[in-house]
């Protein structure tokens, strides 16, 4: 472990002598490379710079124990040998969880879609709340949010929405959100009191830049249409909405929240990469699925994964077992200990199939 810390190490110095270097900050695309690759480090070269100090004060004090002095210091010197013991042990545990293989997608930005499923007019009008939920959280963590494209049911819930989160890390932390998410109240539109249950679908995707996925323009056909609001009524008559169709995948994305047709092209296009590259990243995923993969991550899509129950303000995330009695809070953005209870297990399993290599 020590070996791969000192290599780590070794990097980071290296790329703090690059990124002073005239002929990198001259170069915008190196530059990012460069900047991106040390801040996926810094954590752990901070934690093995301070566990180096800690070895050395532990010796130091262990030294010190040595020679002859009075019960007051020797209790004192005993005292800070056994701090530094137990600071020793948890940076060893914290530096072997940073050293654990990353998804590599974990500092991109991502694109989400969120759809009513099951349930009708209730699942879209959650799909909606769902979509406010991520657009606080994203907030609380300086993320920001933009809406690439969506469809307003009659009650105003989302038959579907698409939108990006950019900020740093926001794929690690937003990845365990993928999958079937279940609600149980009684909704707005039963006059009965009964309580019904409906689900609405989170897809969540690290977005794809330029550089990921080329797309020629030869292999996309570009459709225009009118926009519309509502029920599908038309909301004004001039043909901005895009589509944009990559024929060689029949992979498709629209876009008609932009304020011009080149604006929602743009914005097609971004999904479509995101899309293409989504696909591939789960066909190298499959070809793993013969081994044991992680309960928690990216995971089956289908799955339900999270059940919101109203009458009890519970909130249920079954792949782990975790219940919070804080349903209000959790809808209003509060998600921080759910996103690191799901991070925990997911290292938790990383490491024990480390070990057994």
């Amino acid at each position: 472990m020590l070996d791969r810390l000192q290599i780590l190490a070794d990097r980071y110095e290296k790329l703090n002598e690059l990124l002073s270097d005239p002929d990198v900050v001259n170069d915008s695309t190196r530059l990012r490379t460069y900047a991106k690759e040390q801040s996926g480090l810094e954590d752990a070269y901070r934690a093995y710079e301070e566990y180096k100090l800690v070895l050395t004060q532990l010796q130091d004090a262990k030294v010190m124990q040595e020679d002859k002095l009075d019960d007051e210091m020797r209790e004192m010197v005993k005292m800070e040998i056994d701090e530094l013991d137990t600071r020793r042990t948890e940076l060893e545990e914290e530096v072997r969880f940073l050293l654990l293989p990353k998804d590599p997608n974990d500092g991109k930005n991502v694109v989400v879609e969120i759809r009513g499923a099951a349930g009708g007019e209730e699942a879209n009008l959650f799909a909606a709340e769902l979509y406010r939920m991520y657009a606080k959280y994203a907030d609380s963590q300086g993320w920001r949010t933009e809406m690439l494209e969506s469809s307003v049911s009659d009650l105003g819930g989302f038959k579907e929405v698409i939108f990006t989160i950019s900020g740093q890390e926001a794929f690690r932390k937003m990845k365990y959100e993928s999958g079937a998410h279940r609600v149980q109240r009684v909704p707005e539109t039963e006059s009965g009191g009964r309580i019904h249950t409906s689900t609405s679908t989170v897809v969540v995707m690290p977005e794809a830049e330029e550089l990921d996925i080329v797309i020629h323009d030869k292999d996309i056909r570009v459709d225009t249409f009118c926009s519309s609001g509502a029920g599908g009524q038309s909301v004004n008559t001039t043909k901005s909405a895009v589509r944009v169709t990559h024929v060689p995948t029949g992979i498709v994305a629209t876009c008609q929240d932009g304020k011009s047709q080149n604006d929602n092209k743009d914005k097609a296009l971004q999904v479509l990469r995101t899309r293409i590259m989504d696909v591939k990243r789960q066909e190298e995923e499959a070809k793993y699925s013969g081994e044991r993969r992680e309960k928690v991550g990216t995971g089956d899509r289908s799955e339900r994964i999270r059940t919101y129950n109203f009458p009890q303000s519970r909130v249920t995330d079954h792949r782990i077992g975790l219940t919070l009695h804080r349903l209000d809070y959790v809808l209003n953005g509060d998600m921080e200990e759910i996103v690191k209870a799901l991070s925990l297990a997911e290292q938790a399993e990383i490491l024990e199939r480390e070990q057994l290599k």
